[in-house]
């Protein structure tokens, strides 16, 4: 009796053993919690977009504190914003000031790299939307946070915006409406899962909102080469997913009622999005 008795344990605990190693360690199994940047598009001095007197980075920013709220209430994620309502954080501002110098030949390398690739034929340059490029302040800006991100090993950074488009005047409403994600082109190294995650999100924000109508951004899902955010010249590393969500049209949020309520379902959206991306619905 005491033979079969420990033998069953024996057994028992053999097949404990196989479930351990067949059963995949998932993210909720995770010692360390997922890491998010969140960057609310523009700031202060060059606001983006405008229609009447709302301003498209003061839009980005109460979206991006709404989203970055609702993160630090799960311990499953660590959370940074790029900017608050004094203006950028403490930690980037610092960052900007004292890597001035590395971001700019960060910057350099990086382009040079990815010019000699395209030279080479091992990447293939292509154009889907054409941006406004970017003044130099901002793309060093851009090019820190790229590289604050590497270096502080993000699982993902997420842009926060509001779009608009060149028209005769920018006080009236226009035609275009809805929502799109910009994610990378499928040649950069960060493309393969940025893309999952934006389908994520993607799935819970068309819950309520209409993919974008716009004929370069139909679909919802829009590859990009260019934008910083996304990456250009390989600058992110390829664990770190990073993604642009145009949440609509300036001109479409008006009302201030509209624009709260907007706010609150767009942040539990992206959110829930997220949340399903990293942990599975």
């Amino acid at each position: 009796c005491y033979n079969h008795t420990m033998i069953m344990k024996k057994m028992l605990l053999f097949i404990l053993f196989l479930a351990f190693l067949v059963i995949p360690t998932s993210y909720t199994e995770a010692s360390t919690p997922i890491k998010i940047l969140l960057v609310p598009g523009h700031d202060n001095e060059i606001w983006g977009a405008q229609y009447g007197n709302t301003k498209e980075a003061d839009m980005n920013l109460v979206l991006a504190t709404r989203i970055y709220n609702l993160l630090l209430k799960d311990d499953r994620f660590k959370v940074w914003i790029t900017r608050d309502a004094t203006g950028y954080t403490k930690e980037f501002t610092d960052y900007f000031s004292t890597q001035y110098k590395d971001i700019i030949s960060f910057e350099k390398n990086s382009k040079k790299e990815m010019q000699n690739k395209i030279n080479n034929g091992s990447f293939i340059k292509k154009t889907e939307v054409k941006h406004n490029k970017a003044s130099e302040d901002v793309a060093i800006r851009l090019y820190g946070i790229n590289k604050w991100a590497n270096e502080n090993k993000m699982d993902a950074v997420i842009h926060i915006h509001f779009n608009d488009y060149p028209r005769k005047s920018t006080w009236t409403i226009g035609k275009y409406k809805g929502f799109a994600i910009y994610i990378p082109e499928e040649q950069m190294i960060n493309s393969k899962e940025s893309a999952k995650l934006a389908k994520n999100i993607f799935s819970q924000l068309r819950k309520k909102y209409t993919p974008s109508t716009y004929e370069k951004e139909l679909g919802g899902l829009v590859p990009d080469q260019d934008l910083i955010a996304m990456g250009s010249n390989d600058t992110l590393i390829e664990s770190v997913r990073s993604i642009l969500i145009e949440y609509g049209y300036i001109y479409r949020f008006g009302n201030s009622k509209m624009r709260h309520q907007a706010y609150v379902n767009m942040a539990n959206l992206t959110v829930k999005g997220i949340t399903n991306y990293f942990f599975g619905k």
